[in-house]
């Protein structure tokens, strides 16, 4: 056998055992959807916030007679 054709039959064999690996993801680094982005309490606060500030909005043009 030639050197050229061993090393090609080492190439060949080294990429069909990556084939084999492909697909094959760590669980640890598969994301997971299961958690929330922001936590409760900031998510909280921010509801608060913009439900309050309407309800201030409607509540002054309300009161004002709907002319700002």
């Amino acid at each position: 056998m030639t050197t050229s054709r061993r090393l090609a039959d080492r190439k060949i064999e080294k990429f069909q055992k990556n084939i084999t690996k492909r697909g094959s993801v760590p669980e640890t680094t598969a994301k997971k959807g299961n958690g929330y982005p922001v936590g409760p309490v900031v998510l909280g606060f921010f509801i608060f916030v913009v439900i309050g500030s309407s309800l201030f909005q409607i509540i002054r043009t309300a009161t004002s007679g709907g002319m700002a």
